[in-house]
């Protein structure tokens, strides 16, 4: 392991759920922006970008069930139908022969925007400790 692997794994050690699962959705967005963004050059790696973010929300979606999981049940409902959504619109754009980078918007959208809550929550959280 070189010496940026190894900051970077302290750095992933030290950060809380909220702040990992904030990364991962702003990673996937990132990716599928770029893609989006550069579209002629970058369309090859729709497929790759659209299956991380599958993975990443299936991870999320599949957390909801765990008996351990401490969201209340209508939040656990309502991340569950967002999932599938999600599954839904990847599906839609995979099936599609000539998708437009527009199709990636929503995806990228709700992404940063579950992002920005965690990051949110965690701000909050960290403010009532030290106050």
């Amino acid at each position: 392991m070189d010496s940026a692997q190894k900051y970077a794994q302290t750095e992933i050690s030290g950060l809380s759920e909220s702040e990992l699962e904030a990364r991962a959705l702003i990673r996937t967005a990132s990716a599928m922006n770029m893609v989006k963004e550069n579209w002629e050059e970058k369309k090859s790696e729709l497929a790759p970008a659209l299956e991380k973010n599958r993975r990443l929300w299936t991870i999320i979606a599949s957390a909801m069930g765990e008996p351990d999981c401490p969201q209340p049940n209508e939040i656990k409902i309502n991340i569950i139908n967002l999932s599938i959504f999600i599954f839904k619109r990847i599906n839609n754009i995979l099936a599609d022969s000539n998708p437009s980078p527009d199709s990636l918007n929503i995806l990228i959208d709700i992404n940063m925007n579950i992002a920005r809550g965690l990051s949110e929550h965690q701000k909050n959280e960290s403010e009532s400790a030290v106050g």
